[in-house]
């Protein structure tokens, strides 16, 4: 296959070496240091476990009626 292949994708650049010649396993590290530094995944937001609210019952914090329920029902 050549470079003008249509069922070639293009690769993106992440970084190039300017200076010294770093050895294969020192490349892999530094690629993967990097690449550790991106976005992290969008993660949904997290919602108490069932656990959570098991131990707020043992801790008898259910929310209770009155001024500022609201703000203890929060957890």
């Amino acid at each position: 296959m050549s470079a003008t292949d249509p069922l070639v994708e293009p690769v993106e650049t992440l970084f190039s070496v300017t200076k010294g010649e770093p050895t294969p396993e020192e490349l892999a590290a530094l690629t993967a240091v990097v690449l550790s530094l991106g976005p992290a995944a969008a993660a949904g937001p997290e919602k108490p476990s069932t656990r959570h609210w098991v131990r707020r019952q043992q801790l008898r914090l259910a929310p209770t009626p009155g001024p500022g329920a609201w703000k203890r029902s929060r957890g």
